[in-house]
């Protein structure tokens, strides 16, 4: 997603180009062409944006919801703005707003601009403007990362969102408390992503907790980096990530804030040697920071900064459905972007622990946070993972925390011969291809059974259970394991020919076994992989099919149907409509090899949703 710069050239001094390269998808062009088009001068006053009409006109309401690690900040900027505007013209009055929000002014063309800071977690935000049920109720988000911006776009149908430049950042590190970080050689030593957990770890010598990754940034960030440092190590490195966030999963916090609070705050032995309290965590800087500031002595965190490089929170000033914003929002919206940027906002950031955009500190913040030299602080930053690297990170933690138990269900009918455009390979032989590659990524303690199905398969019958689900580490009958006699399978799926898509038959039935073969404790899913719509006009009808999902759904035994349209012919509404009935969701690739990252995305977002129905 492409950054755009600033109009104002002390805006752009004060974020000078962030080291990610995640693709952004929106700029706010529309802003800047507004500003252009009135033609309004803007002049920088000791961060004050001043306008020759009073206040008194009129007033324009931006409401801004913020990640709650930063909203301290940004509410601090907004204040001292307003601050500054009643010293200079003594027109603007304080308003009083709702008690979880400040009224805060500065001036927008002339009028008053009320400036409302909410702070919510990014991961919820993110939830609801995929969901589009709602017109949002702000104008503007600032979520700690860029990665919330992809899991908002979701299917496409939710709110959009128009990202544009970093206001700040923070790196992501290892904190730990003085005794463990001595043992580990700081400040002196330094280690990889993969090196430092795995010393922290070995032996149980360091108590180790992490935000949840599904809804923690720095959680999701932490894991990627460790998964890349673990593959550059070569070896089986699937299974050392694995087993890392099995046990990070044992002590794992819903998020930042919850991980923050079970550190121990000092070296007593009541508080070093409570196994409730850790010795370590993967957190901020900034949050770090935080910590220390409020912490005394010896209560205070050591920082390990990873040598192969450390990735940043990035906090991107975001516009929320920019096409609805009123032209005097549009321009509030500029206005309060530009004032973020500025120098008096940079050194506010600064005092609240964050780096400036393009991850550039000074030491004095970075010895508050628990920094010291040799640690690589100062290093860039390391590439931002890519969105497939992302899903492919939730997706794994998901079926290695929760352990996954999942019925395949291929779609074998005479279609599925059709060759794959741009490709010598039919949709079944790219189809059986990523189901093998996405077999990689599960453990030996998943389970994973296949069923086919086309009209008339076996008799009237439509489908045909080809594996029992059971664990790809269990022993098979003949020799080797469940998970190699799954691989021969898939790999000998074949169309039938002259067969049609019998998909309303064959979901009732396979989603009847999944729910009666039901395991507590692992994440149970069906996943249908189809190219076409219902052809079966003999069996049960598309009404009768909701009616009987209606029926056997149990929120306490949650088995969501994963839908995958295949190619142009599938149809991914109906597939969708039939899928969230269950709890699950449906997607459409255009081209088979998509279907392993659409099983991991569509595994993260359907646990995600199981966890949040849970609570």
């Amino acid at each position: 997603m492409g950054r755009h710069s600033l109009p104002d050239s002390h805006a752009a001094e004060g974020r000078r180009g962030h080291p990610s390269t995640r693709r952004r998808t929106v700029a706010i062009a529309t802003l800047l062409v507004l500003a252009v088009a009135t033609g309004t001068a803007v002049a920088a006053k000791g961060g004050l944006l001043s306008f020759s009409e009073s206040c008194e006109d009129s007033a324009v309401r931006l409401s801004v919801v913020a990640s709650p690690d930063i909203a301290p900040a940004v509410r601090s900027i907004a204040e001292q703005a307003r601050a500054d505007e009643v010293k200079a013209d003594g027109h603007c009055p304080v308003r009083s707003i709702a008690e979880q929000a400040r009224a805060d002014e500065v001036k927008a063309d002339g009028h008053c601009l009320v400036v409302e800071v909410l702070a919510r977690d990014a991961h919820k935000v993110a939830e609801a403007l995929a969901a589009g049920d709602t017109e949002p109720d702000f104008q503007v988000w600032l979520p700690d990362s860029d990665l919330w911006l992809e899991r908002a776009k979701g299917l496409g149908e939710g709110i959009p969102v128009s990202p544009s430049d970093s206001v700040a950042s923070s790196p992501v590190a290892l904190a730990m408390v003085p005794s463990a970080s001595r043992a580990l050689g700081w400040p002196r030593k330094t280690y990889t992503w993969a090196e430092l957990v795995a010393g922290a770890l070995g032996s149980d010598r360091v108590r180790l907790g992490a935000a949840d990754p599904a809804r923690s940034a720095t959680g999701l960030l932490a894991l990627a980096g460790i998964g890349a440092s673990s593959a550059r190590q070569g070896g089986d490195s699937d299974t050392r990530v694995a087993q890392t966030a099995k046990v990070l999963a044992e002590r794992m916090s819903d998020g930042d804030t919850q991980v923050l609070e079970t550190l121990a705050r000092s070296t007593s032995g009541a508080e070093e040697g409570n196994p409730k309290r850790n010795q370590a965590a993967l957190i901020s800087e900034q949050a770090a920071f935080t910590h220390n500031t409020e912490a005394t002595g010896a209560g205070k965190l050591d920082l390990f900064y990873p040598e192969d490089g450390t990735p940043l929170l990035d906090y991107p000033y975001t516009l929320v459905n920019e096409a609805r914003l009123s032209t005097a929002e549009s321009r509030a919206a500029l206005r309060f972007m530009n004032l973020l940027g500025d120098r008096d906002a940079q050194a506010t950031f600064a005092e609240h622990g964050f780096r400036a955009g393009d991850g550039s500190a000074e030491d004095s913040l970075v010895a508050a946070a628990g920094g010291r030299k040799p640690q690589p602080y100062a290093e860039p930053a390391v590439e931002a993972p890519s969105d497939e690297e992302l899903r492919e990170t939730l997706g794994m933690w998901t079926i290695t925390v929760q352990s996954a138990r999942l019925t395949t269900v291929v779609d074998a009918s005479g279609s599925m011969a059709t060759l794959v455009q741009g490709r010598n390979q039919s949709r079944m032989n790219v189809t059986k291809e990523s189901l093998i590659q996405a077999l990689d990524q599960f453990t030996p303690d998943d389970e994973i059974g296949l069923w086919k199905f086309a009209t008339t398969l076996d008799g009237e019958q439509d489908y045909r259970r080809l594996m029992e689900t059971k664990r790809l580490g269990d022993p098979a009958a003949g020799g080797g394991t469940h998970r190699e006699k799954l691989t021969a399978a898939f790999a000998a799926l074949q169309p039938v020919p002259g067969g049609a898509t019998g998909l309303y038959d064959t979901t009732l039935a396979s989603y009847k076994e999944a729910r009666s073969t039901y395991v507590k404790g692992k994440f149970n899913a069906l996943v249908i992989l189809t190219d076409g719509s219902n052809q079966d006009t003999d069996g049960i009808s598309r009404s009768g099919l909701v009616t009987e999902l209606k029926k056997l759904v149990d929120p306490e035994r949650p088995v969501p149907v994963i839908a995958i349209a295949v190619g142009p012919d599938a149809d991914r509404d109906e597939v969708a409509e039939i899928a969230r009935i269950t709890g699950g969701d449906g997607y459409e690739v255009s081209d088979p090899a998509e279907i392993q990252a659409v099983i991991l995305q569509a595994i993260m977002a359907a646990g995600q949703n199981g966890r949040a129905a849970e609570e």
